[in-house]
């Protein structure tokens, strides 16, 4: 397995694990906040967007970034997937990477990890906890970045 590959598939078990931190949230989550200071579910996810839209940036040798503001819950899910296939096609292209694949890897990559695992757990303390799930038999693969292209999650009680 090359760089590429391992984060290709780091890619796709961001777009698994997301799906699953988005999917069915109630209307409300996006503007639930735990306590004053902190940031709500809506300012996370469009982060992790601005953290897509700066690997990319970082890979093809122009790093930018950017702080958005939260769009409408729906938008940033969407921009999630699009962040995530962006990613995932220059992956896979043959386009030299401008920066380690180690570095890209702490830096956006590790921080959205990080951000998927809060939204996560903020859908609990939002009272609309997500159903574990044993990751390890997950059907992950990569290049499968699209919520729609994602397979149906192995779920226990």
């Amino acid at each position: 397995m090359t760089e590429r590959d391992l984060l290709r598939h780091t890619v796709a078990t961001l777009a698994y694990r997301g799906a699953k931190a988005l999917r069915g949230a109630p209307p409300a989550f996006a503007a639930f906040r735990i306590k004053d200071g902190s940031r709500t579910p809506g300012e996370i996810l469009a982060h992790v967007g601005d953290l897509f839209d700066w690997a990319v940036s970082l890979l093809k040798g122009a790093e930018a970034w950017r702080n958005s503001k939260p769009q409408a819950w729906e938008a940033d899910v969407a921009r999630f997937f699009e962040g995530l296939r962006g990613l995932d096609a220059f992956l896979a292209s043959d386009t030299p990477l401008a920066c380690t694949a180690e570095r890209l890897f702490q830096g956006p990559i590790a921080d959205a990890l990080t951000h998927v695992g809060q939204l996560a757990m903020l859908r609990r303390l939002a009272g609309s906890p997500i159903r574990g799930e044993n990751y390890f038999k997950a059907d992950i693969q990569a290049g499968r970045v699209g919520d729609a292209q994602l397979a149906p999650r192995r779920e226990f009680d």
